[in-house]
């Protein structure tokens, strides 16, 4: 495995709706290496890039031009369904409005992304309940979401994004429809997983994420303006 979990070349997007619309240029060319292990902070106003540079770190859009190697393999130019799997198996997402199926139970929402990957019935049980012991839900699996708390459902997007053992864990606003003593509760979290060697890519708006990340990445007209260690970098 090399060292950079992610590296990004050169990367531009461009995005125009039709013909008669001008361009949008949402990224003007960015050079990122993420290393393996590493908790960074992505900032910026809106409309700085900050959104479009974190699809493409999860494969969920291309750039229009330039590299992204994950895990030493360039997956900007692949194809919808390679992308996809590569997408299922090496990546996790937390959004802020938690993203789970109201129908389903805790255990069957964390256990969604494992039905794709060809994984036993068997296993795929066992490794959502390990996960959503990780996060201390696991006197919870059979409770569906109207059943938790907002604090409780972030952590089962937490645990479903973890069950494929991903190899990045992106978070988009994780907090941002919590309250803030909940919010400090699922941070407190994110450092845990980070000290567990898991690589965190964290989206948000909150100044105060550069005391408890490793490394702050800010944008702004579609460019990286700083990159600056964190309150967490070792060695600072």
């Amino acid at each position: 495995m090399p060292d950079h979990v992610a590296r990004i070349v050169a990367v531009t997007k461009v995005y125009q709706k039709n013909k008669a619309a001008p361009p949008v240029h949402a990224l003007g060319g960015v050079d990122l290496d993420i290393p393996r292990g590493q908790y960074l902070s992505i900032m910026g106003p809106s409309g700085s890039g900050k959104s479009t540079l974190m699809n493409i770190i999860g494969c969920l859009d291309r750039p229009t031009d330039g590299q992204y190697f994950l895990d030493g393999e360039d997956v900007a130019q692949m194809d919808d369904e390679r992308l996809s799997r590569v997408r299922g198996k090496r990546l996790g997402f937390v959004f802020q409005a938690f993203n789970l199926i109201p129908q389903l139970t805790v255990l069957d929402n964390v256990v969604v992304p494992l039905f794709y990957q060809g994984v036993t019935a068997g296993e795929r049980r066992d490794r959502a309940e390990a996960v959503l012991k990780k996060v201390e839900l696991g006197d919870r699996l059979t409770h569906r979401p109207n059943q938790l708390s907002g604090g409780q459902m972030q952590r089962v997007a937490i645990a479903r994004a973890l069950v494929n053992e991903p190899s990045i864990l992106l978070a988009d606003e994780p907090t941002g429809n919590l309250d803030t003593k909940t919010g400090d509760a699922i941070l407190a979290l994110f450092d845990e997983l980070h000290q567990g060697g898991l690589t965190i890519v964290m989206v948000t708006h909150d100044p105060e994420m550069d005391q408890r990340c490793e490394r702050v990445v800010k944008l702004r007209d579609g460019l990286i303006n700083e990159d600056v260690p964190g309150g967490k970098a070792v060695g600072v």
